[in-house]
């Protein structure tokens, strides 16, 4: 088996189904609501999905670390419209499969750190942040953003398998 071609295959397959959640967002739609006073906005919501798709996939693969130092301020991307979502979604996925594709096995274990203003908040090898901090981290945010779309009255695609909103 080649586990990389896999690795390539299955961020493939979760980027479509991002999209199409993406492209369920509706224009228009109210991207500071949120469920919950503790939850983030939508738009924030949506925008860390688009960012741990690429970004964050990105610099899992192409560095050792990132570093945010006491006094430096981290800007989320929070899009103006659901066409700023795929766009960077588009791009910014298109970056990581190339990183993907020029990535060597052996660099899977290389370690990859998480500092935030000194302490060490992810520090594990690659294939374990990858999946983790990337896959994983990727399909929570885009269930919740699901959750929100329903709670606002939206039709939802499905990702494995039909949404009630397909029906089978």
């Amino acid at each position: 088996m080649d586990y990389q071609k896999e690795i390539i295959a299955e961020y493939e397959r979760e980027i479509d189904k991002t999209r199409k959640m993406f492209e369920a967002i509706p224009e228009g739609v109210d991207f500071e609501y949120k469920p919950n006073p503790k939850s983030m906005s939508l738009g924030r919501l949506a925008g860390h999905v688009a960012e741990t798709a690429g970004e964050w996939g990105k610099s899992t693969l192409t560095k050792d670390k990132i570093e945010m130092k006491e006094g430096e301020k981290y800007e989320p991307f929070i899009p103006k419209t659901p066409k700023d979502l795929v766009e960077r979604l588009d791009r910014e996925s298109g970056e990581v499969k190339a990183a993907l594709a020029n990535f060597k096995m052996a660099e899977w274990d290389n370690h990859w750190k998480f500092i935030y203003h000194g302490q060490a908040f992810i520090d594990s090898p690659k294939h374990e942040v990858w999946r983790t901090w990337v896959i994983s981290h990727l399909i929570h945010h885009r269930a919740q953003l699901g959750v929100y779309l329903r709670l606002l009255g939206h039709k939802i695609p499905g990702s494995y398998g039909p949404s009630a909103d397909e029906g089978m």
